[in-house]
């Protein structure tokens, strides 16, 4: 029997946003897909082959709540209800030490990297809370940086530990409601914001080096196996890495 389930990607203009819905698509979940750009979230669209009936582009900016409040309205309104939110939108900072960062671009990230998640954890809940049958999952899209930093990176390192503190709450909270909250930490994944990876960045010894990068297919692999599980059971967290980057070890 095809799956009759309702997904939602936030960022699924490009990269792994785009694997991740049009694998959902595939594998027969009705799909909404969310981004800044509406000429992308189209073309993903049209990659995915899929009838107009079961995929609805929705341009969203997560970091405005009035925004990510009519998205998910949207979603209620055309399907009805939300099975699976992949919470994947996120940007990176200039490379640049603490002390040079502007506030504007520490802002920027924390915008939506970490309020613009937390609006569509809240705006989710509202959904999956009222819903018949009520429940549905989430997972959050984290990052290798949520456990060990690159040099210069503290808005988007500080942001992905907090996306891991409102996992961990809306695992807890979401319990009564039949509501699996998850994370997906994610390192290297072949994309626009790794491509600067093929060249060399920097690595905590100080040296510039190239890192092994993955491709995005192995990402909507894991992210679709985490969301195909049923609610009785939940991947907390996972790492899906590049196996030759150099994260573990001593930089």
């Amino acid at each position: 029997m095809p799956n009759r389930k309702i997904s939602l990607v936030t960022g699924a203009g490009t990269g792994i946003g785009r694997s991740v819905a049009l694998r959902l698509i595939e594998e027969g979940y009705s799909t909404v897909l969310a981004g800044r750009r509406r000429e992308l979230l189209e073309e993903t669209a049209r990659l995915s082959g899929a009838e107009s009936a079961r995929v609805l582009v929705v341009p969203t900016d997560v970091s405005d709540p009035v925004a990510v409040e009519k998205l998910f309205e949207e979603t209620r309104s055309k399907f009805g209800r939300l099975d699976v939110l992949f919470n994947n939108a996120g940007i990176a900072s200039p490379a640049v030490p603490i002390d040079e960062l502007a506030v504007e671009d520490w802002q920027s990230v924390v915008d939506v990297n970490l309020t613009g998640m937390f609006l569509c954890i809240r705006q989710a809940f509202k959904l999956m809370k009222a819903q018949d049958p009520m429940g549905g999952r989430i997972i959050n899209n984290g990052s290798v940086s949520a456990h060990a930093p690159r040099p210069n990176s503290s808005p988007y390192t500080a942001t992905k530990h907090g996306v891991t503190g409102l996992t961990k709450s809306s695992s807890l909270d979401g319990r009564a409601f039949n509501i699996a909250c998850s994370q997906i930490d994610i390192g290297n994944a072949d994309s626009d914001m790794t491509a600067r990876m093929a060249s060399g960045v920097p690595q905590a010894d100080g040296s510039v080096k190239p890192e092994p990068r993955m491709s995005v297919e192995d990402v909507a692999t894991a992210v679709a196996y985490m969301a195909n599980l049923p609610l009785e059971a939940n991947v907390q967290f996972m790492t899906v890495m590049a196996t030759k980057m150099p994260l573990v070890g001593r930089g």
